[in-house]
């Protein structure tokens, strides 16, 4: 595998985010925004943090808004000067990416391993990082290459035991209240958070690309001992109701959202 630096990330934004229809209507799931930002941006910032320097974005629904995001990225930003005299604009250094940001059109309803076949010549016989375009997590970058590294396996995914936000109600046999219970995480189920490592030998699971990645192929990836999972205790949430998008805008406004990048 190549050093962190050389590997692509492939970001998965081409559905529609049918539970969250109040924003998506208007706008691809991944451009919904926390904290004036789309969440996309959020997800880059945190890989970029670990070196990853190149995103290939498997577009989709309303594609054209991500494009007219990075065409015009620097309009975005906070801090902008402009001589008006001159005619000219200075960009504040802090705002400046060093990344290569790969826009591909992988259609309006493929579904996700027809999107990853799409993009398979922007990767190459490499190894690349794959990310759903609509969670956020704190999950430590290098030690999940590095778990991959040490499995051997073509496919390692994050698992976490999400947090209970939700508490259960206990209730009797006549429907009669009997309390409250904070959902413990050890109660919760495992999950994929979508952070995974990919060897170029996943592309022999895909077949046509007609049925979710995480429909037959994973399925067949597990049979054939092909997947690693590496276990995240940290803080990761999903975005699919506009209750996710409230909890994690008040995050990131108070100023506790576990993946902001400092500096």
């Amino acid at each position: 595998m190549e050093g962190m630096e050389r590997m692509k990330v492939v970001i998965l934004a081409g559905g529609m985010g049918t539970r969250i229809s109040e924003e998506s209507r208007l706008k691809p799931k991944p451009m919904i925004e926390i904290g004036s930002r789309p969440i996309i941006w959020h997800i880059m910032k945190w890989y970029a943090s670990f070196g990853f320097r190149e995103f290939i974005i498997c577009c989709g629904y309303k594609g054209h808004i991500i494009k007219n995001y990075f065409v015009n990225y620097y309009d975005y930003q906070e801090d902008v000067t402009f001589e008006l005299q001159k005619g000219t604009s200075i960009i504040d250094d802090r705002c400046r990416e060093p990344w290569k940001v790969t826009l591909v059109n992988t259609g309006l309803k493929t579904l996700t391993a027809g999107r990853l076949l799409k993009v398979r010549e922007y990767i190459g016989d490499e190894a690349f990082m794959l990310t759903y375009g609509d969670g956020v997590s704190d999950v430590d970058i290098e030690r999940l290459i590095e778990c991959h590294k040490q499995s051997g396996k073509l496919v390692t995914i994050t698992m976490t035991q999400p947090e209970g936000r939700f508490g259960a109600i206990q209730v009797d046999d006549q429907g009669s209240v009997r309390g409250f219970k904070e959902k413990a995480r050890k109660d919760q189920s495992f999950v994929n958070t979508g952070f995974m490592v990919m060897e170029p030998g996943v592309f022999g699971y895909l077949g046509d690309g007609s049925e979710m990645l995480e429909a037959s192929p994973f399925e067949k990836l597990a049979e054939d001992n092909q997947m690693n999972a590496y276990k995240h205790e940290g803080f990761w949430s999903p975005m699919d109701t506009m209750h996710d998008k409230a909890y994690l805008d008040g995050l990131w406004q108070k100023g506790t959202a576990p993946w902001r990048v400092r500096g």
